[in-house]
C-alpha cells in the first residue's frame, strides 16, 4: 500500500474514518471527503505524518458536480487516485408506507448515486494507468429484504448491481470494482438508528442494541476496523483476482 493515493468518502467517521486509518498506517496518500469539514480535517492531520500526506475535501457526494469538484481537488493533492474507497451513506428507516419522498431520494442519492458519480469521474485516471482499486461500502441490507429500511435497502440492492457492472467492464484493465457487506456495525450511524427506535418505541437503548446484536450468529455488533481490514485486503495486489464479488462480514447472518 505504500505509496498508493487514495480517496475516501465518508472519511471523517466511522468505517471511513477506520479505513482511513488502516490504509494510512500502511504507507498510503490519504484524501478524505466528507460533508462536515472538522472531521476529515481532524482525521487528515491525524494520519498526515512524515512523508505520507493526509488532505480534507468537503463535498456532498448526491451531488455529481460537487463529486468532480472533490475527485478534481483529490488528483490536485496526490496526483492522482489509485484507491476509492465509496464510504459515504446514510440510514433512514420507516415503514415503507411512512417513507417521505425525501428519504428515499436521501438514501438513493447518497447512497447509490454517489458511488457511481465518484467512480464514473475517478475511473478514466486509473485506465489510463492501468491499476485501480474501487470498494464500496454496502451492507447485508443489500442482499435481502428487511423491515422498515426500504429506501436504504433499494439504495444497497443498487449498489451491488453497480459493482458486479463496473467490476465487468475494467476486469481486463487492471482494475477491481468489490463490495462489502457489514452486518449492524458499531458506529455513530448505529447509534442514530437506535436512537430514532427509542424515539418511537420507548424502549430502552440497550435493550434494543441487544436486538441488533441477536441478528447475528455471533450475537454482537461488528467493529469498523472489521470492515476496514477486508477493505484493505481488496485494496492490496494479493486481491488482484477478486472482482465483482459482495463480501460480507456478518457472522453468518446471510448464507
Amino acid at each position: 500500500m505504500a505509496e498508493r493515493r487514495v480517496l475516501v468518502t465518508g472519511g471523517g467517521r466511522g468505517i471511513g474514518a477506520a479505513v482511513a486509518r488502516e490504509l494510512g498506517r500502511a504507507g498510503a496518500h490519504l484524501a478524505l471527503a466528507a460533508r462536515s469539514r472538522d472531521q476529515v480535517e481532524a482525521l487528515a492531520r491525524e494520519l498526515g505524518s512524515g512523508s505520507r500526506r493526509a488532505v480534507a475535501l468537503v463535498a456532498d457526494v448526491s451531488d455529481s458536480s460537487s463529486c468532480d469538484a472533490m475527485v478534481r481537488e483529490a488528483c490536485d493533492a496526490l496526483g492522482g487516485i489509485d484507491i476509492l474507497v465509496n464510504a459515504a451513506g446514510v440510514a433512514p428507516s420507516a415503514p415503507l408506507v411512512k417513507t417521505t419522498d425525501e428519504q428515499w431520494r436521501s438514501a438513493l442519492d447518497t447512497n447509490l448515486s454517489g458511488a457511481f458519480y465518484t467512480t464514473r469521474a475517478t475511473l478514466p485516471g486509473m485506465l489510463e494507468r492501468g491499476w485501480g482499486r474501487i470498494v464500496n461500502v454496502a451492507s447485508i441490507a443489500g442482499k435481502t429484504g428487511m423491515p422498515y429500511i426500504a429506501a436504504y435497502s433499494a439504495s444497497k440492492h443498487g449498489l451491488l448491481g453497480l459493482t458486479r457492472c463496473a467490476a465487468l467492464e475494467v476486469a481486463d484493465k487492471g482494475i477491481t470494482v468489490n463490495a462489502v457487506c457489514p452486518g449492524y456495525v458499531d458506529t455513530a450511524m448505529t447509534e442514530s438508528s437506535i436512537a430514532r427506535i427509542v424515539a418511537k418505541t420507548g424502549l430502552e437503548s440497550r435493550a434494543i442494541r441487544r436486538r441488533l446484536e441477536e441478528t447475528s450468529p455471533q450475537k454482537r455488533l461488528y467493529t469498523a476496523e472489521e470492515v476496514a481490514a477486508l477493505v484493505a485486503f481488496l485494496c492490496s495486489d494479493a486481491a488482484a483476482g477478486i472482482n465483482g464479488q459482495a463480501l460480507s462480514v456478518d457472522g453468518g447472518t446471510v448464507v
